[in-house]
């Protein structure tokens, strides 16, 4: 399986505009702490976090998740390919309640970058993210919470969402069960 080693390749752009983690968290809002911890691979941003670190580099999510520098016209990629991007913390340090994988790894320059989220815990955090684009939510397994914007919205197996992403939003398990959802941002 391959790693992405995220939190590198955040540094490696960082470095090569020679920008300080304080630099960097002046511009996102983000902390210097909660920056190094990603760069250190000690945590997994959540996506709308990754996203807005991507959005200031001038990059797209995919970025962080391509295995090499070739450009393939198309992509498969196998279940077992796939890597789980785990330990997604909120920038408070408390646990997100999910992990995600990268639908697609090798395509570059895409419009779009699909994840499956896997709601595996209930949270009592509810803080709500925003970022650039729209997003498109698919409850492919169990009943997720939606927080949109002011509303509480329950979505069911088979149910979707297409969204304005510059809306504040968190999905949440609305229970103690599994819940898989397919998550497409696009920019």
């Amino acid at each position: 399986m391959p790693d992405y080693n995220i939190g590198a390749k955040i540094k490696e752009l960082r470095r090569a505009i020679k920008l300080t983690l304080q630099d960097v968290a002046n511009e996102t809002g983000f902390s210097t702490a909660l920056l190094s911890q990603i760069e250190n691979n000690n945590i997994s941003p959540p996506i709308a976090t990754l996203d807005k670190i991507a959005h200031f580099f001038g990059v797209r999510i995919g970025h962080f998740f391509i295995e090499s520098e070739e450009e393939c016209p198309f992509e498969v990629l196998r279940c077992n390919e796939r890597t789980v991007i785990p330990r997604v913390v909120s920038r408070d340090g408390s646990n997100h309640g999910y992990f995600y994988e990268s639908l697609s790894v090798r395509k570059k320059n895409k419009r779009m970058d699909p994840f499956l989220l896997t709601l595996n815990e209930k949270v009592t955090n509810t803080d709500v993210y925003s970022h650039n684009g729209e997003e498109f939510l698919f409850v492919t397994k169990g009943t997720a919470e939606l927080l949109l914007d002011d509303q509480r919205i329950v979505l069911n197996e088979g149910d979707s969402v297409y969204f304005d992403a510059n809306l504040k939003h968190r999905l949440l398990s609305s229970a103690c069960d599994e819940v898989k959802v397919m998550v497409v941002v696009m920019r």
